[in-house]
């Protein structure tokens, strides 16, 4: 199993990006999917998570200026990203929980995209 992420780059403060991670290969069933960031010298977090029902869970407990979603057919989650600070800096991981077509468990990182806000 493989994780594509993409989307990345540098934005400047107040802007917008979408990324993506598309997942690919001997894949069953995708159950939750998952963003994660970590900065320099920083802890890594969960960003958002979504179920295959498409319930949402954020980490950010006030303005919601993230939206993550997910298109089962093409095996994607996506992380629309706005209003964009230079505190949001970080490399962004996605993952992935579900069943290979051998039904083992499967729980993936993707190598992540870097997103970097600056003026």
């Amino acid at each position: 199993v493989q994780l594509q992420a993409s989307g990345g780059g540098l934005v400047q403060p107040g802007g917008s990006l979408r990324l993506s991670c598309a997942a690919s290969g001997s894949i069953y069933r995708l159950d939750r999917m998952s963003w994660y960031r970590q900065a320099p010298g920083k802890q890594g977090e969960l960003v958002a998570s979504i179920t295959r029902d498409d319930e949402t869970s954020y980490a950010d407990s006030g303005e919601r200026r993230f939206t993550i979603s997910r298109d089962n057919a093409k095996k994607t989650v996506y992380l629309q990203m706005s209003s964009l600070k230079p505190e949001d800096t970080a490399m962004y991981y996605c993952r992935v929980s579900g069943l290979t077509q051998g039904f083992a468990p499967l729980d993936k990182w993707g190598r992540g995209t870097q997103v970097t806000v600056s003026s």
